[in-house]
Parts: structure tokens; sequence; C-alpha cells
């Protein structure tokens, strides 16, 4: 019986290279808050939020890449100064060039249960190690460099996917 380990050799060499060459720092742990500095991924700078029309798409892989539809932990900037930011969970719906689009996590309340229009109820899932509910917020794109994800945390299911999405085309006027 042949056993393909090619997936778990390239999440290797992403961690390895997320761990020394590029210009992130590491958190302690997945999830930590930590205000962190961050001069940037790829290109040296982050680019800002991504603004203007986005087709979310689906179609995550058990390939141990990053793939849309699939909640990654990675590096995430403060709106008001994008040289800090800490490490959380992120949707993956689509990306931009060289750059991945996500929308961040949290486990926090922010709707109370009503229908809101910058956070989506998800559930709970594997992205949570305290299995907390999570809400999606859809009204920042973020960009992430593909090399800076942490790990994998899970793919969220396709009809969930496609309730963010709705959200997503609502807060965005997207396509």
């Amino acid at each position: 019986m042949a056993i393909d380990l090619r997936p778990l050799g390239k999440l290797i060499l992403r961690s390895l290279r997320s761990l020394g060459g590029s210009n992130t720092k590491p958190a302690t742990r997945p999830g930590a808050v930590k205000a962190q500095t961050h001069t940037g991924g790829v290109g040296g700078s982050y680019p800002g939020d991504f603004r203007g029309p986005l087709r979310p798409k689906y179609s995550p892989k058990p390939n141990g890449q990053p793939d849309p539809g699939e909640i990654v932990w990675g590096w995430v900037p403060y709106e008001e100064d994008y040289s800090r930011g800490k490490d959380r969970p992120v949707l993956l719906v689509g990306d931009d060039g060289r750059w991945l689009l996500g929308l961040m996590l949290t486990s926090k309340d922010h709707d109370h249960g009503a229908q809101a229009d910058d956070y989506v109820d998800i559930g709970a899932g594997a992205w949570d190690r305290q299995g907390r509910p999570s809400e999606v917020k859809v009204d920042r794109v973020i960009r992430l460099d593909p090399g800076s994800i942490r790990r994998e945390g899970a793919v969220l299911e396709k009809a969930r996917f496609n309730e963010v999405s709705r959200a997503l085309r609502a807060q965005h006027g997207t396509r």
C-alpha cells in the first residue's frame, strides 16, 4: 500500500518558510492575541484591504495549500494601523493576484443571535480548539500572503460558505 506524502511535505516546507525566510513574526501559538508588528508579506508591505468587486469561490482541496473555502490561521493587520496586527482565524474566499483574500472570524457574538449585515454566524468547528461558535466579519476583505499562513484549520461546509457569500455580495456589491 502506497501513501502519498507530498501534501505533508508541502505543509512542512510552507511552515519552514514562514519561520525562516519571510518578514513575518510567528505567533507563539495559533490565535495568540498578542499584538505583533509586521513589515508586510509579499513585496515587503501590506497593500491595504481589498476593495472592489469580488467573486467568492469555494474550492478546498486536501493538498496542504490554503484554498478558498478553508479556514486558516494568518496574520491580520489592524484596520487603524496596518503595521500591527495579530494571528487569527480567517475564511479564505478568493485571491487577488499573488494575495489570498479572507474574512476574519471571531468567537465574540456581535449580532446577539439577530440578523446583522456585517457578521454571519457559521457555528463551531475545528478552527477553534474550545469549540466555540464563530461569526465571520463580511465588511472587511483582507489580503493575506500565502507564505504567512500558519496552519490549516478546517474546511467550511459549502452551505455555510454560500451563506457567507450571499452576505459578502450584499455588503460589497460583489459579482
